[in-house]
């Protein structure tokens, strides 16, 4: 039975999404306020940032993948207007329907869906953008993933990847110390679970660097792909142009 990581564990590749699915469910609720606090606020100008290099306009068709609580979906569902469309997906419901209910709060009302990033249910060639944020690390086949975000995307639409890298080399031990002390402190002070955000700091770690997931998006289909190092690296927005 093939294996994978979770975080710094290994287990069977067939258990992981359930692995993840179970820090996604116990953070829910919590999760825009660990976001801000973890990051002090630094994660809305990364998503800014990220809908801003997308070049996104009225009337396009755009999928937020693992799009959870919806900043991204309801950034780009703004600018799209009335005539462009956003569907709004994650892999698990409890993230999905925290997002909905707030999307729906704010008198958007998109089209939602639950889905795996792996095996896509939407047709070949049918968005001009595709976003996931904060999302593919925790994916078991990431070039399988990618390979479907390529396909979904029409000839010469973005796949716009904002995930966690690796940081510049004078940081990385303040970063380290950071993540593996403070966070899962926080995320027991805040939202009564260490392990999820001790399980955060580990797949970071064990996700591709900056010039490996470039690599890999061009592996699975894209012709061009920038990389825009945010905060010292400590986040990283692919580009990825469809040919």
């Amino acid at each position: 039975m093939s294996q994978t990581h979770f975080g710094f564990k290994t287990v069977n590749e067939q258990d992981k999404a359930r692995h993840v699915r179970g820090v996604f469910d116990s953070v829910a609720s919590k999760y825009d306020v660990m976001n801000d606090l973890m990051s002090m606020g630094l994660h809305r100008l990364w998503k800014a940032y990220t809908i801003g290099v997308s070049g996104v306009r009225p009337g396009q068709r755009v999928l937020d993948i693992a799009g959870g609580t919806g900043d991204l979906s309801k950034a780009f569902a703004k600018r799209v207007g009335p005539s462009g469309c956003v569907v709004h997906t994650d892999i698990n419901e409890a993230m999905l329907r925290q997002g909905r209910e707030r999307l729906t709060n704010e008198g958007l009302l998109l089209p939602t869906a639950i889905c795996d990033a792996e095996t896509l249910p939407f047709p070949s060639n049918s968005f001009d953008i595709v976003t996931v944020a904060f999302g593919l690390r925790n994916m078991t086949h990431k070039d399988k993933a990618l390979a479907e975000m390529c396909r979904v995307l029409k000839p010469g639409g973005k796949l716009m990847v904002l995930e966690f890298s690796k940081v510049i080399a004078p940081l990385q031990k303040p970063y380290d110390w950071y993540s593996f002390n403070v966070l899962p402190k926080l995320g027991q002070l805040v939202a009564g679970d260490a392990a999820s955000y001790q399980y955060l700091a580990e797949s970071i770690r064990m996700h591709p660097d900056q010039a490996t997931l470039k690599a890999m998006m061009k592996t699975a289909g894209f012709g061009h792909v920038d990389v825009h190092n945010l905060t010292a690296g400590v986040v990283a927005l692919h580009v990825g142009l469809k040919c």
